[in-house]
């Protein structure tokens, strides 16, 4: 039997670990228990600060609901899925349109709209109009690829954080036409704060952070063949568009409400964007995020 100090510890538990069948498992948990060990060490982690640890990641879980993914938000403000999606990039064949976070509040099985349609069921400010083509990196047009949208209102906040968040608003899924070109209208959406009354909320305010995301629009962007494309749209003239609390803003995705004669919907201010995907590698995966009932569910 060897007695263990801060150091042999760490080679004790990678050995016990050794016999890990699955390759890529073994790699990510060495790692894992590596850095955490190495953690501890260098800011001399003392008992009473390490349960604080374990009291605030049993929060975070406990706040986790179907409607709300606390993990995925806490992952977001410290930066790690912008670290991951960065890294996902760098592994495609070919780069398209510049992925953003999917972020806490995606769902699955928003209501398939008519190109054009309004994807806010009780407007409340004046109406834009977003239009583009989707294509491969080539610029062919992908025919009828599938666009998914989701934002928060003219006020700030997304359905799930309404009283009736089983009503679905503000979220739509639209099939491009024949030559890939989509087109809907909505209301500019409200900067926002992440949500401050749970754990993370907690942890951002004692870090002295604003915790503000900038205007944005969400986009889950497919088609046969191609690698699907997590991205966001940012207004440019928003007030934290250079201090987004969870990195996702990128120059490219940074746009505008104009007055544009080639708009689809004339009389509206209009953001063109189009997009382009990547051909895809089978079996990829580049969500980072799910929707939160799944997650719950699973």
């Amino acid at each position: 039997m060897q007695d263990l100090d801060e150091f042999t510890a760490t080679d004790a538990a990678l050995a016990q670990m050794a016999a890990t069948p699955d390759p890529r498992l073994k790699e990510i948990a060495d790692a894992a228990v590596r850095h955490l060990h190495a953690f501890v060490r260098d800011v001399n982690l003392t008992p009473a600060e390490w349960l604080t640890g374990i009291a605030f990641l049993t929060q975070v879980g406990k706040a986790c609901t179907p409607v709300r993914q606390e993990f995925i938000l806490l992952s977001d403000v410290l930066g790690v899925s912008a670290v991951v999606n960065a890294l996902h990039d760098k592994k495609a064949r070919e780069l398209g349109t510049q992925s953003s976070l999917l972020g806490p509040f995606y769902r699955e099985g928003a209501p398939e709209l008519e190109l054009g349609a309004c994807i806010a069921r009780h407007p409340s400010s004046a109406q834009i109009v977003l239009y583009g083509q989707v294509t491969d990196n080539d610029g062919a047009p992908l025919p009828h690829a599938l666009v998914q949208v989701w934002q928060t209102s003219e006020h700030g906040l997304y359905d799930l954080q309404a009283a009736d968040h089983e009503n679905m608003d503000l979220r739509a899924n639209f099939r491009c036409d024949a030559e890939g070109r989509y087109h809907f209208r909505t209301v500019r959406p409200l900067g926002y704060p992440i949500p401050m009354d749970g754990p993370v909320g907690q942890m951002v305010r004692a870090q002295n952070r604003h915790g503000f995301r900038p205007a944005h629009i969400h986009f889950l962007i497919g088609a046969e063949g191609h690698r699907e494309l997590v991205t966001a749209l940012y207004f440019g003239d928003d007030d934290h568009i250079d201090s987004d609390t969870v990195f996702g803003v990128s120059g490219s995705l940074v746009v505008t409400a104009a007055e544009d004669p080639k708009s689809p919907v004339p009389g509206l201010k209009a953001v063109h964007f189009d997009f382009r995907l990547a051909r895809a590698v089978e079996g990829e995966m580049g969500r980072v995020g799910a929707d939160p009932a799944r997650l719950a569910a699973e």
